[in-house]
């Protein structure tokens, strides 16, 4: 089912960094694009930003209940994307477990409850954001690599629990996204200038790299339970 004027896209997550580029690329393809987040600010600056007829929705996929029951009124989608979740790292000895409990919940519970409920028509998708620290670990977050892992996996069962609704992932490498507008300016330049020269590609990934791949993923009917990466050659190195 191609992503086209004909097609219903849901992009969690849309509010910034790969989800917006991933709604945005959908919006230009003709498609009626929703983005959904819980923060209502991002919300309403990401839409105003977007091609007009974007709607936003607020939902918190923590909250399996309000998930379940953002899903019972919204309808029957064609495409529902989950963009990856922020959250905390650090080594496993030291990080506080409160933290690690909060990654779990947000990056690997959210994906499952939104995989429990979403209601996606038969030959539509689902598409994950996992990350490529599932195969290629990481000693500052090896947290990280483990849930990366398990939505990985996730995503393979649920593509045969929910056939014939296609589900995939797409595994980014560091991407140059607002995340890491948290850092000055010429840390955050310096860290994209050193991962580079380690890359095969020698670049680091733009967030509408990993937007062109969850589209390809969602729009092939041929492709399911499959996780590709967009990395840049970071696993192999």
């Amino acid at each position: 089912m191609a992503i086209g004027k004909d097609s219903n896209v849901l992009v969690i997550g849309g509010s910034s960094g790969i989800g917006f580029a991933t709604a945005a690329l959908a919006a230009q393809a003709g498609a009626a694009v929703t983005i959904a987040s819980r923060s209502p600010e991002r919300l309403k600056m990401a839409a105003a930003s977007l091609p007009t007829g974007v709607r936003a929705k607020g939902l918190d996929v923590t909250d399996a209940d309000v998930v379940e029951r953002f899903f019972a009124v919204s309808g029957e989608w064609d495409h529902v994307i989950l963009s990856g979740a922020s959250t905390k790292h650090g080594p496993v000895q030291s990080f506080p477990l409160h933290d690690a409990r909060a990654a779990m919940e947000s990056k690997f519970w959210g994906a499952y409850h939104v995989g429990r409920s979403a209601s996606i028509r038969a030959g539509g998708s689902l598409t994950f954001v996992s990350g490529v620290y599932s195969i290629r670990p990481n000693l500052q977050a090896v947290l990280q690599g483990a849930i990366n892992a398990a939505l990985e996996a996730l995503a393979r069962g649920l593509a045969l629990e929910l056939a014939p609704v296609r589900v995939n992932t797409v595994s980014p490498s560091l991407t140059k996204t607002p995340l890491w507008d948290k850092l000055d300016r010429a840390t955050r330049d310096q860290m994209y200038r050193e991962k580079a020269t380690q890359l095969p590609a020698r670049r680091v990934g733009e967030a509408e790299d990993v937007a062109a791949a969850i589209l390809l993923l969602a729009g092939n009917p041929f492709i399911t339970g499959s996780t590709l990466l967009i990395d840049g050659g970071d696993a192999l190195v």
